[in-house]
């Protein structure tokens, strides 16, 4: 009885595809789709958090110059470094890198860095300054 059945739902499928028409029609991405972990460099503090985190070392950050990236191709969308930084910056876009011959590297500049306290220059170091300049001339 079991061959009946199958024969008869490959009969009923016979006509229909089973794969999608894919170059014909964009795949669609669902929210929990895993893809290309993008980040919001503007609320970034650099902490290094998703580097030690990374289970393939595919982010790289340095707090000096202000950068962030991530090598695409060794990234295996598992969310670890979404999941554990401390700001939330990092996302996953669903949609996924396109076929490449070279390996990608994505690098993302981050804002200069605000002036704190210790880096303003006092009134008295510039009143010091000026007057030197003064009696030089």
């Amino acid at each position: 009885m079991g061959a009946f059945h199958l024969t008869k739902m490959s009969l009923k499928n016979l006509g229909k595809s089973s794969t999608k028409m894919y170059p014909v029609k964009p795949p669609t991405y669902t929210s929990r789709s895993k893809g290309l972990v993008e980040n919001n460099i503007d609320t970034c503090i650099f902490c290094k958090i998703c580097e030690k985190r990374c289970p393939t070392y595919a982010i790289q950050v340095d707090k000096e110059d202000r950068t962030w990236s991530i090598d695409i191709f060794s990234c295996i969308q598992c969310q670890n470094c979404i999941r554990q930084c401390p700001k939330n910056c990092l996302n996953m876009n669903p949609q996924h890198p396109g076929p490449s011959a070279e390996k990608v590297i994505k690098v993302v500049i981050g804002p200069d860095k605000p002036a704190e306290d210790g880096d303003k220059p006092n009134k008295a170091a510039n009143q010091d300054a000026a007057n030197a300049e003064a009696g030089e001339l």
